[in-house]
């Protein structure tokens, strides 16, 4: 039997028609709302047990309110998050504290994602305590102490405070409370974009060494498209609050389908200075459209340099082209 042919496990998560918009209101003694920022406009994918998922787009594309949706930072306007057969987006009280232990998030800047008054020590063992999981505090700092050693740190670092650290080893940190209540999940939101690059290369191998040792699973935001194509397994494309198109990794990187997956990867400068020289770049012509009033049919036809009249007034639907690869554009055969 081919891979193709082969059963497929379920999906660890599985986001369905996901829609967070935010609405605009102007006045102070009386607002009202004029508008609606449709920050994400929606979105599907799923995470499969085990892998690490990339979620990548320009800036302002809606990855990060994606990531929020899931942990329940935002409760999404419209749609589903099913995580291990339960929708996230409708659960309340213990049942969703009991979900956030099972999933968990490292946040992009090292340096206000920690509590610069507590120490590195209690900063990691204050989940456990919150949860209730480890209520002997001793074997909290056991516990801590293995967390920092895993995370590269060690148990002197214990009682640092966070502005004694350098910012990897701040990340290192958050990594290690995310860590703490032993998750299946984690959200990784851009954990890699405010370090120098000598760090990120450690950072990365770092969260893939804890991915085959703990069993995790990782939704990895970002827009370094070398640092997803080395640590991501699968990888959707998202621009203006929706996904344009989801592939394997190497497919993706190999042979792009979309126009603006296209454009996005032809923007990756070439290393070799005579070679980026040579090469004929085309930037996307034109801006971003602005969330609160986003094109009509497909939102990428403004720039596309393929679109016809049918892409100003259908939406493309997302349709499998090849086995696992997935492409909202009707250009697309």
């Amino acid at each position: 039997m081919s891979e193709a042919e082969a059963p497929r496990e379920a999906p660890l998560l599985e986001v369905r028609g996901l829609h967070m918009h935010f609405p605009v209101s102007e006045g102070i003694v009386r607002s009202k709302v004029v508008g609606t920022v449709k920050a994400v406009d929606g979105v599907d994918f799923v995470v499969r047990r085990g892998e690490t998922m990339g979620l990548v787009g320009e800036s302002g594309c809606g990855k990060t309110t994606t990531g929020r949706c899931i942990l329940r930072l935002e409760r999404p306007t419209a749609g589903q998050i099913i995580y291990d057969g339960v929708d996230m987006a409708q659960v309340e009280g213990k049942a969703l504290r009991d979900l956030r232990q099972k999933v968990q998030v490292i946040f992009q800047d090292p340096y206000s994602s920690l509590n610069p008054r507590m120490k590195v020590g209690d900063i990691i063992a204050e989940p456990m305590y919150v949860h209730g999981i480890e209520p002997d505090a001793a074997k909290r700092l056991a516990r801590v102490y293995e967390l920092l050693t895993v995370c590269g740190l060690g148990p002197r670092f214990a009682d640092r405070y966070p502005h004694e650290m350098s910012g990897g080893q701040r990340q290192r940190v958050g990594i290690a409370r995310a860590l703490a209540l032993n998750p299946e999940f984690i959200v990784c939101d851009e954990p890699v974009s405010a370090l120098d690059v000598s760090i990120q290369a450690q950072v990365v191998n770092l969260l893939e060494d804890l991915r085959e040792k703990f069993g995790l699973t990782y939704l990895f935001i970002a827009h370094d498209l070398s640092v997803v194509r080395h640590l991501c397994q699968r990888v959707a494309v998202m621009y203006l609050g929706r996904v344009v198109e989801q592939a394997d990794s190497d497919t993706l990187f190999d042979m792009p389908l979309h126009p603006y997956t296209q454009a996005l990867l032809a923007a990756v400068p070439i290393p070799d200075p005579m070679v980026e020289q040579g090469r004929d770049f085309r930037p996307v012509r034109g801006e971003v459209p602005s969330p609160i009033n986003p094109p009509s049919g497909c939102v990428f036809h403004p720039r596309c340099p393929k679109a016809v009249d049918r892409c100003k007034q259908v939406r493309p639907e997302p349709r499998e082209v090849r086995p696992g690869h997935i492409v909202a554009c009707d250009e697309v055969h």
